[in-house]
């Protein structure tokens, strides 16, 4: 770019006098040369890197061949962190700081020298709040995801994070010893990556490949495929072009990729999770989207991705099949092909020249998977605002259920519960959790697909209908409500039901009901209390003072909307 003008970062670069001495000075102690502060591009790769985020546990590495391919198109790298959400260690859940975490990314981005963001993520929620944050600013940017585990090798078969639930379950029962429980640990994880399974975290990646903010195949290459640092190589070089082009987020994330995205994962089976950061990205770029367009977008696409936990082979078998792009081929019917994506082409072009390698895996709208996919919306007495279910991953007897409410009142009553040996339920019951929605908990953790209670796993039950106004892993599976809105701990109807209350499922005609009169209820809300959650300072009182509900995408109510790039203030 010939006009340095044009360039935001030639605003403290480029300046004379005093503040552009400041500018340029302190940057030249880390031994950069003055003609990098010559108009170059500033490209800022936004690094959620942490060794108590063990998905992102490469960063570092990978942020170098991202470096590689910026220096190599002209521009001017420079690395920075930002707060990292460690899935799988992170108390009460990550989720609590998914708004904390893309509030990080957004001041980051807006107050500092940057032309052009590559975001750098992986772990479950690193992937939406530094899009959330991105979007606020609303720069030339791309992402590039971490990937995924090799599949995990235990005792002559392939293993994957569904497994965690397996083995949990087969060690309540005696099946399986604790040594050999242990023993599974270090075979699913061998490798660099996020969960190898079609969870959370490889949802996300497919979700930002299906928007168009990355470069083709991201989703799947396996994390420590050489390859996964070619793209972030070439991803490097593409981001100084997009700055030349002006190409920002807006330009891309229109309501056509936020449809194409919601339809790509409906063929992948992708997690339930999905939903809440879908709607809270919108909200940041400012496209409409409610919770009926994942009904709507989703009920015509057959599942086509044969990936757990909806099918059985893992991402590294998806890679190796044709990715993502060869999925997006089989689509093409239903999608809007002429979406823009980050190399400049549309989604049509990107997929033109793709072939499938293996059909076990990637299926065809002519010879899907299973016909059920996408996200189904339930409402009712019970939701008034809704809740969803995941029908790849449901049992198809539960889709239509009518069975006595068993009621846990927080997750630590589940607990203190789930293996007594004389509960007052059976088979058909119908496993309530309260509390653990987005102002309940807080933060609207993973617990929605409670293990079932001892004495059921002992009878031989693997399934059972739950709900929830919580969340469940991507990895997980089984008949479960989940995101029920408005919470129990807001007042809303979930939070009035009693053990020995009829709750009847009807999936097909999209219906979630509590056979309890109006009366009853009313009666009952006359002495209900609202949770004392325990929270009187910092970051998570805010939370529960600003969080919006589930079908709402679960963001802080102040943060909706892009606030664009300009700094308010001089500092000097």
């Amino acid at each position: 770019m010939d006009d340095k003008k044009k360039m935001r970062s030639q605003n403290w670069f480029g300046k004379t006098g005093k503040d552009g001495f400041i500018y340029r000075a302190w940057m030249k102690n880390q031994g950069y040369p003055a003609d990098e502060f010559e108009g170059k591009p500033v490209i800022g790769i936004c690094n959620t890197w942490s060794e108590l985020t063990p998905c992102n546990g490469h960063f570092r590495e990978l942020a170098e061949h991202v470096k590689r391919g910026v220096w190599e198109a002209g521009g001017f790298p420079l690395e920075f962190p930002v707060m990292s959400l460690g899935e799988t260690l992170m108390k009460p859940t990550t989720m609590l700081y998914r708004n904390l975490a893309s509030m990080d990314a957004e001041e980051s981005i807006r107050g500092n020298p940057l032309d052009g963001i590559v975001l750098l993520g992986g772990c479950d929620k690193t992937t939406p709040s530094i899009l959330m944050g991105a979007c606020s600013v609303d720069l030339p940017t791309i992402f590039i995801s971490g990937g995924p585990m090799l599949n995990g090798k235990h005792k002559g078969r392939d293993i994957g994070t569904t497994d965690v639930w397996k083995f949990s379950d087969a060690n309540r029962r005696g099946e399986l010893s604790q040594k050999e429980f242990v023993e599974a640990e270090a075979n699913m994880c061998r490798s660099d990556g996020h969960c190898a399974v079609m969870g959370t975290a490889s949802t996300m990646a497919c979700m930002v490949e299906a928007l168009g903010v990355t470069l083709p195949h991201n989703a799947a290459i396996p994390a420590s495929d050489s390859r996964r640092k070619v793209l972030a190589h070439i991803s490097g070089r593409r981001i100084v072009d997009m700055v030349k082009e002006d190409l920002t987020l807006s330009k891309i994330l229109t309501r056509e990729a936020f449809e194409n995205a919601i339809m790509v994962n409906a063929a992948i089976g992708g997690s339930t999770n999905f939903v809440v950061h879908l709607l809270a990205i919108a909200g940041r770029i400012g496209v409409k989207l409610d919770l009926e367009d994942f009904d709507k977008f989703s009920e015509k696409i057959p599942l086509l991705a044969n990936l757990l936990p909806s099918g059985k082979f893992m991402m590294e078998d998806f890679y190796y099949a044709g990715g993502l792009p060869a999925l997006i081929k089989e689509l093409k019917a239903h999608l809007h092909t002429n979406a823009l994506t980050a190399n400049g082409k549309s989604i049509g072009e990107n997929t033109d020249d793709i072939t499938c390698y293996d059909t076990n895996v990637i299926g065809s709208l002519e010879n899907p998977f299973k016909d059920d996919s996408g996200i189904a919306v339930v409402r009712g007495n019970l939701c008034p605002d809704g809740a969803i279910l995941k029908p790849s991953a449901a049992t198809p007897a539960l889709m239509q259920h009518k069975g006595r409410a068993f009621v846990f009142e927080d997750i630590e009553d589940y607990k203190a519960k789930v293996d007594l040996p004389d509960l007052d339920l059976d088979e058909n019951s119908v496993l309530v959790l309260k509390n653990a929605g987005p102002k309940g908990y807080p933060g609207m953790p993973e617990v929605g697909n409670i293990g079932l209670p001892k004495m059921m796993l002992d009878k031989g039950i693997t399934d059972m209908v739950r709900i929830s106004d919580g969340r469940m892993s991507g990895t997980a599976f089984g008949t479960v409500i989940l995101h029920v809105s408005p919470e129990s701990a807001v007042g809303g109807t979930f939070g009035l039901v009693e053990t020995g209350d009829i709750i009847e499922l009807d999936v097909a005609n999209r219906k979630l009901t509590l056979h309890v009169s109006d009366e009853v209820l009313a009666e009952r809300k006359k002495s209900w209390k609202a949770p004392d959650l325990g929270y009187n300072r910092g970051y998570a009182k805010m939370y529960i003072e600003h969080v919006e509900q589930a079908h709402q995408g679960v963001d802080l109510d102040f943060l909706k909307g892009k606030s664009g790039s300009e700094v308010n203030r001089d500092s000097h």
